[in-house]
């Protein structure tokens, strides 16, 4: 038995991995790349396996990182089942469905250019139609329920805590006469958090597949966050300014939606402020999202459960605004009043959020609060690591904003979050293997389960492939015939990238700083550089698409 990770090897998205058997080539989640241009173009390339050959899916929760690929699956000829839990199933299909909107309008927005510069039309990775066909494969099944797939495979979801539906996948496989079990933790959430119940744990695994987003890192309490975060809110609405909080339409919006309806519930004493501050969730999708979480009420928490049963929706509230159309959206940006604006995409790479961060980063009165897991490479990132001045729709934004990271709010475990669910197994798996983190957080987690529970890990640094029976590396993919794999090239495009966005962000500020002719030697070295950085990533592209070095 063999198993191949695809995606989510050096990063925390693009999860994909493949287990082949005897008999059976089963899939563990289909997700897209997201983040930088750098990683959107491995979405275009093929998958590492021939979507015809697999028997099953298996998905873990609805996060695009983790389905975004899967009518692109479809598309190129997998007609199988995937399997998932009834609240994945709903979410995933509206989720899709927006994926695929996305991507035609980029697709759109690219081909206007290049009809104006004479270039090739692109396609859409693929469309709204693609993603309807896809959803018609998803086969849903409950928590807890063992459901046997075939005479030599069974199945078991168990919750993990994440976002809603998400799970935590157990498998049993039959291969000559022998059970192995597979553990896949998909992504494990956060104990004591609102709405969800806390991530189930599991007794026993001879293999094990955990993600380490944070394994690095120790998040600040949910409490501390939630402190911080009204007093962000009344600072920066008594100043007159705006709250923008980019955040992953299911998931984060639903919980910052529950604490801000506590907030305006139990702080009577604040009332006459509170009832001049409205909340807009701007992102149709968070909107779908929460209406499906509402339907969904019987995978919730107990707390959230007895507050829904004495009639109180957690999840609405008086000064609660849900904005659907974009005209709707492009008022925000002209309502001078104070206000909270809820918006995805939570990383900033595409969606209206970018629109409320062109309006507001600049001004010093505002506040941007980030409230999960921004991705190498992206806008959000940036954002977060301080930068002062940012690119928005071909446009040089400074940023005068407060920018405020509230890690108690994300979704993902932290490194004592994971060590907790990893030492709740009574007998150790064979074998640990890291996936969907940085590198310095998978490696950063191998040293601590080391140094704590005494465990080996292998940290999965790369599009690789394990025999589980052997308990042997078989290959990094075409070692032979490169010496960088495709993931390891986009890292080096990454920080290419990042390069180039700083020096163009030196020349700006030394153009707006001299006159007269002054510093233009050093004016013209910067822009020198930015051109061979751009003949240099160009190549490299060349060379990431002819798969060799």
């Amino acid at each position: 038995m063999n198993v191949k990770f695809l995606g989510a090897a050096m990063s925390v998205t693009g999860t994909c991995h493949l287990i082949t058997t005897d008999k059976y080539k089963i899939l563990l989640d289909c997700g897209q790349f997201q983040g930088s241009k750098v990683l959107d173009e491995l979405n275009e390339q093929d998958f590492g396996f021939d979507p015809l050959e697999i028997d099953f899916m298996i998905l873990s929760h609805a996060h695009i990182d983790h389905s975004g690929r899967i009518p692109l699956l479809t598309k190129r000829g997998y007609k199988g089942r995937i399997f998932c839990t009834d609240a994945t199933a709903d979410l995933v299909e509206i989720m899709l469905k927006d994926s695929g909107y996305i991507h035609e309008k980029e697709a759109e927005w690219a081909n206007r250019k290049a009809e104006r510069s004479g270039k090739p039309f692109v396609t859409p990775l693929y469309t709204t139609e693609d993603a309807a066909q896809s959803v018609k494969y998803l086969e849903p099944l409950i928590y807890g329920q063992l459901y046997e797939i075939n005479p030599d495979v069974r199945i078991r979801f168990s919750d993990a805590g994440h976002i809603l539906g998400s799970s935590i996948v157990e498998l049993w496989i039959n291969e000559k006469e022998h059970v192995t079990k597979i553990v896949f933790s998909g992504d494990l959430g956060v104990k004591n958090k609102p709405l969800l119940k806390d991530p189930t744990t599991i007794a026993e695994a001879d293999f094990l597949i955990m993600e380490t987003t944070y394994g690095d890192r120790v998040h600040e309490t949910n409490r501390v966050s939630l402190d911080k975060f009204v007093d962000i809110i009344l600072e920066t609405t008594r100043r007159g300014g705006t709250v923008v909080i980019p955040s992953f339409a299911v998931g984060r919006t639903q919980e910052i939606i529950y604490e801000l309806n506590m907030f305006y519930e139990h702080h009577k004493e604040l009332k006459q402020e509170l009832d001049n501050i409205i909340v807009y969730v701007d992102s149709p999708l968070a909107t779908s999202a929460t209406e499906i979480f509402k339907r969904n009420a019987q995978v919730f928490d107990e707390e959230t459960r007895e507050c829904i049963l004495k009639g109180d929706n957690p999840l609405d509230f008086k000064n609660l605004v849900f904005t659907r159309t974009s005209e709707e959206s492009k008022a925000l940006n002209f309502n001078p009043a104070p206000k909270i604006i809820i918006s995805a995409s939570g990383m900033c790479e595409a969606g209206r959020i970018k629109h409320h961060l062109k309006h507001h980063l600049w001004d010093p009165k505002c506040s941007v609060v980030f409230v999960g897991y921004q991705a190498e490479g992206t806008l959000g990132r940036s954002i977060v690591n301080g930068d002062k001045d940012v690119s928005i729709f071909g446009e040089k934004i400074h940023v005068n904003a407060e920018i405020h990271n509230l890690e108690g709010f994300s979704g993902h475990a932290d490194r004592d979050g994971l060590l907790e669910w990893l030492s709740a197994f009574k007998i150790p798996p064979k074998k640990i293997f890291l996936v969907h983190g940085e590198e310095n957080s998978k490696k950063g987690f191998a040293d601590t389960v080391k140094q704590t529970l005494g465990y080996d890990c292998t940290v999965v640094e790369d599009v690789s492939e394990y025999n589980l029976d052997s308990d042997l590396l078989l290959r990094i993919e075409d070692t032979k015939n490169r010496i960088a794999t495709d993931e390891h090239l986009m890292g080096v495009r990454n920080r290419l990238s990042k390069i180039h966005d700083e020096l163009e962000a030196i020349l700006y500020n030394t153009s707006l700083a001299v006159g007269n002719g002054a510093m233009q030697e050093e004016i013209n070295e910067i822009s020198n550089l930015i051109i061979e950085l751009d003949k240099s990533t160009l190549k490299l592209g060349s060379a990431v698409a002819k798969k060799e070095v």
